[in-house]
């Protein structure tokens, strides 16, 4: 019976049936046996071997993991365990026989990069800890249900300062979620029209915000939705979610940023599991973005092929945490249930990331959490670079105040499992110290002669250089298909210097951060360096500093040339990684409103008595691209006929003709909306169908070779830096 089960299925059930005690105990002697045969001292040759022989089973069991799915489990389980006692190996290498020095100087600096690569060490062990049997959830249905058994839902979209347009696509995609009619309410949380704004001080910023209310109010009563507001602008947030469930008696609550669109299966694929087990006080779905950031807009191109960076977390981190009953709230795409929000006070407000800190405190009372890996939310990226780093810092000083405020390690009600899943994804934001250290620790040696390392050539090539390969290995048995290689060290580069600064803030006063809400719908009209660049340019001179230093080195001490030339090659590795990046500090142009994302729909085009078969290419919110089945000049104005999933039905759409070309039949069409039911159409049409979605994260979830990644940033290395040139010199001009 075991054999005929699915391996997700099996490991479920092991892990459900072997008590906790005998897990502990496994762990215990696992880990023990790992530190224990690393400690062995072995020779040079030998270890050479060893490391050789590692690397030869990690890359076999790997690949025969990808080519057996049967076995590809058990081949995951050997190559992890087997590369992290190469990982473990290294460490002990590192902290036993490489930190002696005479100079006080030289000291420090290897401390400094010893302490680095131990972060990093444990970040490595920690996911392949938490990712090592991801979990995939059968699919549930409240058809299954008894109607009485269905629970009531209040569906929240919690609002500061976004526009009307994007509150209404919201809330008519709301209403059109394939659940009982009676037991679900949705309501607008308006913290844009508190009293606070309408009665501040401020003449033009107070008839703004009464205006922003009666808008709004007039909006909800137009759609049936319910409308709020409160005194003051408390808690962000997390005040702003609690004011309003004082005024609700659902038995569960939905969760919707303002720009979180669902597809119509949304609380169909997701309830089910509250209704199955009456712990489970969390059921969270991914965030699906469709649109590039702006790291994937300037940088790669790549929005269509390559996969998101929300993709690693959403696709591989939180099926592993879901496997050890750690999946975390993610502030929206997710249904909890209202009893067990009132047992911890609402949604938490110590912290700024209100939404892990809430499913800690639950996690620590002995309820569970339920991880739907489906894409059934669409929401919308930061466009700039500048918004993006102020929502990744908040991200991290949220993080940073749950670790200092709220302990998770030391936590009781944590199981030993949920632990190590919380501090994996906390301990991950405190990369940037990291980071920097990998990025500056070669200018110490090249321009000042500091010591990092006590080890000859050989043994960094026999410890060192095995372990970098066998953990890069790892990385991609792991996220092969959701992340890219060198995407990660981009995206921490790119990041490091201002993370690092509001990572002091919460060291300094862990109280000292205040929520900042993520701007949405910015004017990206035209091209401009970003305000963001002065970092990078300092940075950049130093590390072209340090290759000049490198220079001198193999001149002035030819004695030491492969030490010179390992520490010379890594900081010309970090000095192209960043001259690279300097595309991403182009804000480019946008001329779409929304972006068009690839569809492969059969369509019709429809004039009075006319009708043309027609083949979507791709699709927005705001228009279609196609091609016609045969040659034929369109009308200014037709009419698009297309299946809509979502309502089950076909759906008529009045088109404005925006492009024609007589050549290829290519036709551009731009959405018409001039009724409600023209509207609702083309939301259902366009962004209420989760296929669609995940059809969309199938396609450009695919792996690549770690030199096609690298040849990737290479070919784009030098452009960029003369493109800031030119740009500064015309603004001087």
């Amino acid at each position: 019976m075991v054999a005929k089960e699915s391996t997700s299925t099996t490991l479920q059930s092991l892990k459900s049936s072997i008590p906790k005690l005998i897990l502990k105990l496994f762990a215990l002697v696992t880990l023990f046996f790992l530190i224990a045969l690393a400690s062995i001292p072995l020779h040079a040759a030998t270890q050479l071997a060893l490391s050789m022989g590692v690397i030869v089973f990690v890359y076999t069991a790997s690949s025969e993991a990808i080519k057996h799915s049967k076995k590809r489990e058990l081949f995951r389980l050997f190559a992890i365990i087997i590369g992290c006692l190469l990982s473990v190996r290294y460490l002990i290498w590192r902290g036993v026989n490489t930190l002696e020095s005479d100079d006080i100087f030289s000291l420090i600096a290897m401390l400094m990069l010893f302490m680095a690569e131990i972060y990093s060490g444990i970040i490595h062990l920690l996911g392949c800890f938490v990712n090592i049997f991801p979990l995939n959830r059968p699919r549930q249905s409240i058809k299954q249900f008894k109607e009485d058994q269905i629970p009531t839902v209040d569906l929240v979209i919690p609002s500061y300062n976004e526009s009307e347009d994007l509150l209404e696509v919201t809330i008519r995609a709301a209403m059109m979620l394939d659940y009982p009619t009676e037991k679900l309410k949705i309501h607008l949380l308006d913290d844009g029209g508190t009293d606070q704004k309408v009665f501040q001080d401020n003449p033009v910023a107070a008839q703004q915000a009464l205006t922003r209310r009666q808008t709004l109010q007039g909006l909800c009563q137009s759609l049936g939705a319910v409308y709020h507001t409160r005194e003051k602008n408390e808690h962000a947030k997390a005040g702003n979610i609690n004011s309003a469930l004082l005024n609700m008696d659902g038995e569960l609550v939905v969760i919707l940023d303002a720009d979180h669109v669902p597809t119509t299966d949304f609380l169909d694929r997701t309830v089910p599991w509250m209704i199955k087990d009456q712990d489970v006080f969390l059921v969270q779905s991914p965030h699906f973005m469709d649109n590039p950031d702006p790291i994937e807009r300037n940088y790669f191109s790549a929005f269509t092929r390559m996969p998101s960076e929300n993709d690693m977390f959403y696709n591989t981190i939180q099926k592993g945490l879901d496997f050890w009953s750690a999946s975390f709230f993610c502030g929206s795409a997710a249904v909890l249930r209202r009893r067990h929000l009132d047992m911890v006070g609402g949604i938490a407000g110590d912290s700024i990331t209100e939404d892990a800190e809430t499913a800690l405190e639950l996690h620590a009372l002995g309820y569970k959490s339920v991880y739907v890996d489906k894409p059934m939310i669409s929401g919308l990226a930061t466009e700039s670079f500048s918004s993006f780093i102020q929502q990744r810092e908040r991200w991290a000083q949220g993080m940073a105040q749950i670790l200092i405020l709220k302990k998770p390690f030391l936590n009781a009600g944590l199981s030993w499992y949920q632990k190590c899943g919380y501090m994996s994804s906390i301990l991950f934001w405190f990369f940037p110290f990291a980071r920097l250290v990998f990025l500056l620790s070669p200018l110490g040696y090249l321009l000042f002669g500091l010591e990092l390392i006590h080890a000859t050539f050989i043994e960094i090539l026999i410890y060192t250089v095995p372990h970098i390969i066998v953990s890069f290995r790892l990385s991609h048995v792991l996220f092969g298909k959701n992340r890219w290689p060198l995407v990660s060290e981009l995206y921490e580069i790119l990041q490091c210097t201002f993370l690092f600064r509001a990572l002091l803030t919460v060291v300094k006063n862990p109280n000292d951060p205040s929520f900042l809400v993520t701007p949405k719908g910015e004017d990206q009209s035209k091209t401009y360096i970003s305000s963001l660049a002065n970092s990078f340019y300092w940075l950049l001179l130093m590390l072209f500093i340090g290759n000049l230093g490198a220079i001198y080195h193999f001149y002035s001490t030819p004695e030491s040339w492969e030490l010179t030339f390992v520490v010379f090659a890594w900081n010309a590795f970090n000095f192209i990684l960043c001259v690279s990046l300097l595309d991403v500090l182009i804000e480019k142009k946008q001329v779409r409103k929304a972006s068009r994302l690839p569809a492969y729909d059969q369509v019709k085009i429809v004039v009075p008595e006319q009708v043309w078969e027609g083949n979507l290419r791709n699709l927005s919110r705001t228009g279609a691209n196609l091609s016609l089945t045969f040659k034929q000049t369109l009308p200014e104005e037709v009419r698009l006929i297309g299946y809509a999933s979502a309502l089950k039905k076909r759906v008529e759409i009045a088109c404005k003709v925006m492009y024609q070309n007589s050549e290829t039949n290519e036709v551009r069409l731009q959405f018409l909306t001039r009724t409600d039911q023209e509207k609702n159409n083309v939301i259902a049409y366009t962004l209420c169908d989760s296929e669609r979605w995940d059809s969309f994260q199938k396609r450009r979830t695919r792996p690549i070779s770690y030199f096609y990644g690298l040849k990737h940033v290479v070919s784009v290395s030098m452009k960029p830096l003369f493109l800031h040139i030119y740009m500064k010199l015309k603004q001087r001009s």
